[in-house]
């Protein structure tokens, strides 16, 4: 797909056009939005608007900290101002111009602005500066599903935007964005609907629409009961309390994708539990507020299938398995003391039934496991709003991100958060250790793997190492370490504390940016 045809597929999403500008003289545009780190300062931006800015720091001297709409003699007639405030070197990052951005465009919709025309500000310390504002951008103008769908004279929030800049460089900056966003939208759409709207039956429709037949990402679902029971037991085992209601049934949907020169194969699982109730462990005390959220695993690998669908990068093969279930109760619930074998063949001891999503996920990552030496430099990845332990070790907005040996000696997890912090998309990387493995392994005969400690999940100690550690263990990925003869590079995702505060802000999509600025190498000079 050329960048133009490309353009007009993700407009039919955004519900807004996207175009390269030249010229602040430009007409059709009815206010000019500017996103600098200083806008009276800033070289990449025209003497014009750098003007208007440094006169207007003559008569507020607060200029640089906030939001200001200002006169200007263009057709746009108005200069939205927003900057990012002071940068120190130290500890702030790229996410100041995105943050500045998507207030920017949010201020600008309030003021009626239906045809933004951006300038994007440049500054050697951010390469991805003006991507990462772009994004932004787009971030303040998503409107959920649900909304979308219910109030369509709501949307878009804008008829058009305009990028400043040469034309060939700002299309190959609008095409990339708009496939990145249009991931991240996929990601939000399935990650954010409520537990209805977005049932497992219903998720798979979605994907349908998002993948259609005959394009370049192939579809497969597994959703009979049989198959589920009999191949993926683990995963079984939560979906029987829902299995009883047609439209909460469980299902495994395979997402593949191979380029024409493939270099490197990517199997990565998302947890996609529609809703958490915690099953026969009853989440009590209000705890299920936001719990449909327990799918943004599941939401955001699809969003980056989405973003290779669009970019359709040559040297890549991605499978991606989805677990899409609900962790309900009922009189068929699963139960703690249960003894339930695994795919890889690992006798699995229930602890507690809200520690649902590593279920769902093991026997998806051991039938990927199995795969895997017959692929070109196989990466195995599991992506999971998983344990609370992930938000309580580094507060919210970070994905949490861990190796196994072989991935750990390519030092994966380190160059993954170095690409993510250049878009914006956080990682912090933590490290299995021997106290997590020793702690899932089975205490008495008859059982391999304890699904969790035998602590309530809020007083682990290491809840988000041990829970990689389980995945690990129950899959039979412990045969493939450093060492084996077939080793074979595993990283674990938790996304908990970045996928969005459950019941206080939309989904984010996270890491699809970061995964694809990862994978297909994206880079400054691009733009």
């Amino acid at each position: 797909m050329n960048g133009t045809l490309l353009l007009l597929t993700i407009a039919q999403k955004l519900g807004y056009e996207l175009n390269a500008v030249e010229s602040l003289n430009a007409t059709g545009y009815d206010a000019i939005l500017l996103i600098s780190h200083n806008g009276s300062l800033d070289e990449t931006i025209p003497q014009q608007l750098r003007d208007v800015v440094k006169e207007a720091a003559t008569l507020d001297a607060h200029l640089e900290e906030e939001i200001s709409i200002l006169k200007i003699n263009l057709p746009a007639k108005r200069l939205i101002y927003s900057p990012t405030g002071p940068i120190n070197s130290d500890y702030h990052d790229v996410r100041l111009f995105g943050e500045a951005a998507r207030k920017g465009i949010i201020r600008a919709v309030k003021a009626g602005v239906k045809s933004p025309l951006l300038v994007l500000g440049k500054i050697s310390s951010f390469p991805q500066a003006q991507l990462v504002s772009l994004l932004g951008v787009m971030e303040g103008l998503y409107m959920n599903l649900q909304l979308r769908e219910d109030c369509p004279s709501k949307f878009p929030k804008v008829r058009s935007v305009g990028v400043l800049g040469c034309v060939p460089t700002v299309s190959r900056l609008l095409t990339v964005a708009s496939a990145l966003e249009s991931g991240r939208i996929l990601a939000r759409d399935i990650g954010a609907a409520d537990p209805e709207r977005m049932t497992p039956k219903k998720v798979e429709q979605f994907l349908k629409e998002a993948f259609p037949a005959g394009g370049n990402v192939k579809m497969e679902v597994i959703s009979d009961e049989s198959t589920l029971s009999s191949e993926y037991p683990l995963f079984a085992a939560v979906n029987r309390a829902a299995s009883v209601i047609d439209r909460h049934k469980g299902r495994i949907v395979y997402l593949t994708y191979e380029g024409t020169n493939v270099t490197d194969t990517l199997l990565i699982v998302g947890k996609g539990v529609t809703f958490d109730s915690g099953g026969a462990d009853l989440k009590v005390g209000g705890n299920m507020i936001g719990m449909s959220k327990d799918k943004c695993g599941a939401a955001s690998v699809a969003g980056f299938m989405k973003v290779i669908s669009m970019l359709k990068p040559d040297n890549l093969k991605v499978i991606a398995g989805l677990g899409l279930v609900r962790n309900s109760i009922g009189e068929n619930s699963y139960v703690a003391d249960e003894i339930i074998t695994s795919r890889a063949g690992k006798r699995v001891r229930v602890i507690n039934t809200d520690a649902e999503g590593r279920m769902v996920m093991a026997d998806v990552l051991c039938y990927l496991r199995e795969l895997a030496p017959k692929c070109v430099n196989p990466h195995l990845f599991t992506v999971a709003t998983l344990t609370g332990h992930a938000f309580r070790t580094v507060g919210p907005g970070y994905t949490i991100v861990m190796d196994n040996g072989p991935a750990r000696m390519k030092s994966f997890s380190y160059h993954l958060q170095k690409s993510g912090e250049s878009t914006g998309d956080m990682f912090e990387v933590s490290t299995i250790r021997r106290e997590d493995y020793e702690a899932y392994k089975g205490k008495v005969e008859g059982e391999d793997v304890l699904q969790t400690e035998h602590l309530p999940l809020a007083q682990s100690k290491r809840g988000h190492q041990g829970a990689a550690a389980f995945l690990i263990l129950a899959s039979g990925l412990d045969r493939h370490a450093l060492g084996t003869e077939i080793p074979l590079k595993f990283t674990h995702v938790d996304i908990a504390a970045s996928s969005g505060i459950f019941g206080a802000e939309i989904a984010t999509g996270a890491p699809v940016i970061g995964f694809a600025t990862h994978f297909l190498n994206l880079k400054d000079e691009d733009f």
